[in-house]
């Protein structure tokens, strides 16, 4: 059994450590004897999703976010809807969950139209939503309740044919008004949870794997680790954020 992983723009869209999630995945699977292959996907570099299990595009600010589109407005886009579609799983964070949505519309009063692969949109505001966080995920999304940290300025909110990843618990999560967080369309999963995300969160980290490797395989069931260390530091960070 092999998962395979795209990891898009990795030079590029790294903030605050997205790139140790790629690290968490592959060390939960070796863990249980699963094999994995990641590639980098830079800019320029064709892209065929159809070659992988698993999507993964991390975090940037709105600078990074213009100076990919040229190039993912040369096929790429195409390429990330048609796989969303097919049931592609995929884990997006920040500005790598923004770019999925339809547009973004800064402070200013500029719009930057993104690739629309998913129904939702992001407009910038004065306020920066910056801070620890906690979040119970949905019952289609696994369920667990995540730690993480965010750090964004835009408002994102979501078309009717999209429901959330989570249940904002501590923290501002998709805009600081609605109690959202994150995104989940079909095998999609979008967030503003940087840290990185999953190490913290060994729970939702099996999920989005465990679905992976059923789009490929069929029936799967990752067998039980010695999660100690990290549900310590989880559960340190949901003491922490909860203290009265």
């Amino acid at each position: 059994m092999e998962l395979r992983i795209c990891h898009l723009y990795p030079d590029v869209l790294n903030l605050y450590g997205d790139g140790g999630d790629i690290i968490c995945m592959q060390q939960r699977l070796r863990w249980r004897g699963i094999d994995s292959n990641v590639t980098r996907v830079l800019i320029g570099d064709p892209l065929r999703l159809s070659d992988f299990d698993l999507l993964f595009i991390g975090g940037g600010q709105d600078f990074e976010q213009e100076v990919l589109l040229p190039d993912l407005q040369r096929g790429k886009d195409r390429e990330i809807r048609a796989a969303i579609e097919d049931g592609l799983t995929a884990l997006t964070i920040c500005g790598g969950y923004q770019m999925l949505g339809q547009y973004y519309v800064t402070y200013d009063g500029v719009r930057c139209d993104f690739i629309g692969a998913l129904d939702l949109y992001t407009v910038g505001s004065k306020t920066r939503m910056i801070g620890n966080t906690i979040f119970r995920c949905s019952d289609e999304c696994g369920g667990s309740t995540v730690v993480g940290f965010e750090n964004h300025s835009g408002k994102t909110w979501l078309g009717p044919s999209i429901k959330p990843l989570a249940h904002i618990e501590v923290g501002f999560g998709n805009n600081g008004e609605d109690h959202t967080e994150g995104a989940h369309y079909k095998n999609v999963f979008g967030s503003y949870s940087h840290g990185p995300m999953l190490p913290k969160n060994p729970e939702f980290c099996d999920f989005l794997l465990e679905t992976a490797l059923r789009q490929r395989y069929g029936t799967v069931s990752l067998s039980p680790l010695d999660d100690t260390a990290e549900r310590t530091a989880h559960d340190h960070m949901v003491q922490r954020l909860t203290k009265r």
